[in-house]
C-alpha cells in the first residue's frame, strides 16, 4: 500500500474510531455487544469479530502496522460510513445499529 494510502487510511480511521480501546473492550465484553451484528452459524458476528481487531490496532504503534492492518482499517472505514448514513429515526440510543456500530469501534452517541 502506497504511503499516501496509508495516511489517508490512518487519518479516515483514526477519526471514525471514536472509542477508546478501554471503551470499546468494556463494550465487547457485553452481552448486548455479542448479541449484535449478522452471526454466521451460531458464532461470532463479523462486528464483533471486527471489534477485537481493531483493538489490537489501536493498541499497536503506528508504525508496526501491516498492509494487512491497513486494509482492515479501510473496511472498517468503510462500514462506519455506510451505517451512518442509514441512521434510523428516533432514539437510537439502545438500538441494534448503535450497537452494530459500536461494535465497529463508533459510538454514534459519543
Amino acid at each position: 500500500m502506497r504511503d499516501e494510502d496509508k495516511r489517508e487510511t490512518w487519518e479516515a480511521f483514526s477519526e471514525l474510531v471514536n472509542m477508546t480501546p478501554s471503551a470499546l473492550g468494556d463494550w465487547l465484553d457485553s452481552d448486548a455487544s455479542h448479541q449484535a451484528g449478522q452471526h454466521k452459524d451460531g458464532g461470532e458476528s463479523t462486528g464483533h469479530a471486527s471489534g477485537r481487531r481493531i483493538l489490537d490496532i489501536l493498541r499497536s504503534t503506528k508504525g508496526d502496522l501491516s498492509d494487512d492492518d491497513y486494509q482492515h482499517m479501510r473496511k472498517v472505514v468503510g462500514y462506519i460510513r455506510r451505517h451512518l448514513a442509514q441512521r434510523p429515526s428516533g432514539d437510537v440510543s439502545d438500538s441494534r445499529w448503535r450497537h452494530s456500530l459500536m461494535n465497529w469501534g463508533h459510538d454514534p452517541l459519543a
